[in-house]
């Protein structure tokens, strides 16, 4: 069994803000295959099913993004899986906007829903997948940036950003790490 959490904020104001792109991938994941996120479990919304002969398990945490790792370690504990068959996909800024990159290991990169995962685990061995949100503008206050929504101009590179998040996290299920990171992180 393989654990995809997507991080974001709960609640209608954050719906559809660039920092929930966590949230947002993998309900399209799991709407693509016809698995229903509607459980509330882990301190977090959750729906598990089976994708081409693996179970997965969804999860979004509820706990807003800074506590992100209270409900990841306890669905990790809850489900009886090891934190290197965990894939996180989150927003990132050091990505141009709509750009997916995977990581299997290492630091933060100063993501604190990460940095909340890496010390409720007490490892930052598990995989993420990185989706790119670009940077503010003219000094924009950083969180009305990640707050915001997505412009006209940027919403066709955010819609190819949701199927290929979803392709990247299920590249890291059937292949790997390592194969999803040579796969996806080169133009």
């Amino acid at each position: 069994m393989h654990i995809i959490a997507g991080l974001g904020n709960p609640g209608r104001s954050y719906k559809d803000t660039r920092h929930n792109v966590g949230f947002m991938v993998v309900d399209h994941l799991a709407s693509q295959n016809g698995i229903k996120i509607r459980s509330f479990k882990y301190k977090g919304r959750t729906g598990s099913g089976k994708i081409d002969g693996e179970n997965i398990w969804f999860l979004k945490p509820r706990t807003y993004m800074n506590l992100s790792g209270i409900s990841v370690a306890e669905c990790l504990k809850g489900q009886k899986v090891k934190p290197d068959r965990l894939i996180v996909i989150h927003d990132d800024m050091d990505l141009p906007t709509g750009r997916v990159k995977v990581k299997a290991v290492g630091g933060s990169g100063g993501h604190k829903g990460i940095d909340s995962i890496i010390k409720h685990l007490g490892t930052d061995r598990f995989s993420r997948v990185r989706i790119g949100i670009g940077k503010p503008a003219d000094k924009e206050d950083t969180v009305d940036y990640v707050l915001s929504s997505f412009s006209d101009s940027e919403r066709q590179e955010w819609e190819d950003a949701l199927e290929k998040g979803s392709r990247a996290a299920l590249s890291v299920v059937f292949e790997g790490a390592d194969a999803a990171m040579n796969r996806f992180n080169f133009k």
